[in-house]
């Protein structure tokens, strides 16, 4: 049996009525991104890969055997049920092959992101316990001397036997992801084989429903974090949708633009930073029937510009490592309202609260009500991590927003939101707002301290190559289109910011330097 999609094209209210997530008592994501389709279609392309040379295809049924050939080096390394596979490889088939085999063992897959260095490397191995690695040479000299055994693509034999699938159920553990970082270490996030089924209606929302005729979906994210990994190649595997691969040294316009064509893509998640570094190059991207955006709330400016860029209206969603693809805009299905990150995903009951746990008007707390299939587990081996998390039934985001009827408004991290004067002002419309300049490529907004309003708002520039702005004329272009109250009191004009290895502005290292800038 194969899955075909979980949503068919109709209003928003017509898609919500009757939702049930019905999981059966037997599951695992390997049966479902690649033996069913394998047994039942092998021929059907599954990855293209995409490198300067070519396009290669690859079908369902070359991901099963690579994927046996995989499974074959983990027994003979004496994995089993529950044993974690740490998997450190780039957009590639033979990455997708290793989680598969992992799920097919009954393992739990670790995704390490080749841009970490030692430390970082070290620590997610030996919190999540990991003895084995499936990744490539260049991955292998990154992990000498921290006493974990690699698997290459050369330790794979000719064949990969065929070893029955073990048993497995939806709240059995499949895959320890780890966050990354924005408000504290990394924590584990341990997620169970119902996590892939919870992202499916997201996913097809956020693509006006994904799996139409001719669909092939790519993102520039990395196949390590939960966005590339489950958002696009996951999803796209389990819907029947071609999956493209593609690895770039560094993200280029032409770079995106290239890929694109070569891919025949027609579906693609950009995050937010990608769009405006393609905002930026003047990037034109024609063919494409879908764009999603997630992580960071984009502007009416930003949806303008990818109605030209793009022929397409671009579809913004919500979530996070913990409970993903939670909201989303649908344009096939709704008008979508700039400022805001959607409505709640068929499945997921999400709402802002207030500190009693009770549905609020106004400002609250976005969170997520137990019952929604693609929330974690726990925080691996965080009992007290893991409680903290909720408030009730409800699983906090870390986020605040306001509702209004069934669209919810992003306004910023629960300790990014700045008070000043008495007012709360949150961060993404003044950075949206800075954006709509010419000269500003990026920015990052904080609040810094001050004595007399608790905090100012402070805005942290980068200007495009070549551009000119003076901090006057930044300050008016808000003061003039926002509020008299939200503007930046103080601009700093800065080379490069602070980011996460998924792109997004660390906001808490740029108030320690606001906040440093007071002190001195």
């Amino acid at each position: 049996m194969t899955y075909r999609t979980m949503l068919r094209p109709a209003p928003y209210d017509a898609l919500r009525k009757g939702f049930d997530w019905d999981l059966p008592a037997s599951l695992n994501m390997a049966h479902q991104v690649c033996d069913g389709w394998a047994a039942t279609e092998p021929d059907r392309t599954a990855i293209i890969e995409v490198t300067p040379e070519r396009a290669r295809r690859i079908t369902y049924g070359d991901l099963w055997y690579r994927s046996r050939q995989v499974e074959a080096a983990l027994i003979e390394r004496g994995v089993m049920k529950g044993d974690r596979v740490g998997v450190l490889l780039s957009q590639s088939p033979l990455c997708a092959a290793a989680h598969i085999a992992a799920w097919r063992l009954g393992a739990i897959s670790v995704p390490l992101f080749k841009l970490f260095q030692t430390d970082a490397l070290r620590s997610r191995i030996e919190d999540a316990g990991l003895g084995v690695v499936v990744t490539d040479l260049e991955g292998v000299a990154q992990l000498a001397g921290l006493g974990v055994a690699c698997i290459t693509r050369s330790d794979l034999g000719a064949s990969g036997g065929t070893r029955a699938m073990v048993e497995t159920g939806p709240e059995d553990a499949a895959l320890l992801s780890y966050t990354s970082g924005t408000t504290g270490a990394p924590k584990g996030v341990l997620h169970g084989h119902r996590v892939l089924t919870g992202h499916f209606p997201g996913v097809e929302m956020s693509h006006d429903f994904l799996g139409q005729p001719g669909d092939v979906i790519w993102t520039p994210a990395d196949w390590a974090w939960i966005g590339g990994l489950f958002n696009v190649l996951m999803s796209g595997l389990a819907i029947g949708v071609p999956v493209v691969a593609a690895r770039m040294a560094k993200f280029s316009a032409p770079d995106c633009a290239r890929i694109c064509h070569e891919g025949g893509v027609r579906n693609v998640f950009f995050p937010p930073t990608a769009l405006r570094m393609l905002k930026a190059g003047g990037a034109r991207i024609g063919g494409l029937r879908s764009v999603a955006s997630g992580g960071e709330a984009l502007g009416a400016e930003m949806l303008d510009w990818g109605r030209e860029a793009f022929g397409v209206t671009i579809n913004e969603f919500y979530g996070q490592t913990e409970c993903n693809m939670v909201l989303s805009s649908c344009g096939a299905s709704f008008d979508t309202v700039p400022g805001a990150i959607g409505r709640p995903v068929p499945g997921h009951q999400v709402a802002v609260i207030g500190a009693g746990g009770q549905i609020c008007d106004g400002e609250g707390d976005i969170a997520i009500r137990r019952g929604s299939a693609a929330m974690f587990l726990e925080y691996w081996r965080k009992p007290e991590a893991t409680a903290a998390k909720f408030r009730g039934d409800w699983m906090l985001t870390g986020d605040r927003g306001v509702q209004t009827g069934e669209t919810i408004r992003f306004v910023g991290r629960d300790d990014d939101v700045i008070t000043s004067s008495g007012y709360r002002i949150g961060p993404g419309e003044i950075e949206d707002c800075l954006l709509t300049h010419p000269a500003v490529a990026t920015c990052g907004v904080v609040g810094k301290p001050c004595a007399l309003r608790t905090e100012i708002v402070k805005a942290y520039v980068v200007l495009k190559t070549g551009a000119q702005a003076s901090e006057d004329v930044l300050r008016d272009w808000v003061k003039t289109r926002l509020a008299g109250h939200s503007y930046p009191r103080e601009i700093a004009f800065v080379e490069n910011l602070p980011m996460t290895v998924t792109g997004k502005v660390i906001r808490k290292e740029l108030k320690a330097r606001a906040a440093r800038e007071v002190e001195e």
